[in-house]
């Protein structure tokens, strides 16, 4: 592969290894009107960018979200804590799931622990989760540097002046088939959490 693919890839793996995310404490205590939440997501999610002018969260998002019952609707238009986190989660799940699967995900949690008053609350389950982050981008690195390193193996009977792509190519195969698998797996588990939604779904995407 070119020297550029290999200067971009550390690059990469180092921004997954000093990956940071939004903690519960960076999240003002106060409650957020619209315009607050976006430049917030904005601000604390800048680096998850692909390009500069991609946006993290729009109003016409957040508003969808809540017409769509993944988000609780805001009170007197202001946005809590626990909204926020809830956001920041469907920001990550966005990029693989569907609408309706991130629903079916998010809809146990705020019906059990949105403004929990006793035990459990959605804070404690953000920071449960988020625990693991530093351990899961450790072995990712670890991962994709063997699947870097395999991809160099391939295509050796290939000309010369065709090895680069082919091995880039080939690297892309690789993360693409373990992204796809693990898409696979998730979309099963969430059909597990609410069968009886995920077959109206499937009924309603085959008509």
């Amino acid at each position: 592969m070119s020297s550029n693919t290999s200067d971009y890839l550390r690059s990469v793996l180092d921004k997954i290894k000093n990956i940071d995310y939004i903690k519960p404490e960076d999240i003002p205590n106060i409650e957020l009107y619209m315009d607050q939440v976006t430049t917030f997501m904005d601000e604390h999610l800048e680096s998850t960018k692909r390009y500069d002018s991609d946006k993290i969260l729009t109003k016409t998002m957040i508003n969808n979200y809540a017409k769509n019952n993944l988000l609780p609707p805001p009170v007197k238009k202001k946005y809590s804590k626990e909204h926020m986190l809830l956001l920041i989660f469907i920001y990550y799940f966005k990029n693989i799931l569907s609408i309706t699967d991130i629903q079916n995900l998010l809809t146990p949690l705020t019906e059990k622990y949105f403004n929990a008053e006793e035990g459990m609350n959605l804070q404690d389950i953000y920071n449960e989760v988020f625990s693991f982050e530093k351990e899961q981008a450790d072995r990712l690195v670890k991962d994709i540097l063997v699947e870097y390193k395999k991809s160099f193996t391939s295509f050796s009977d290939a000309p010369e002046e065709a090895k680069d792509f082919l091995h880039l190519f080939s690297f892309i195969c690789m993360l693409s088939f373990d992204v796809y698998v693990k898409k696979l797996l998730i979309e099963k588990l969430v059909d597990d959490i609410a069968p009886s939604q995920s077959a109206e779904s499937k009924k309603d995407k085959a008509k």
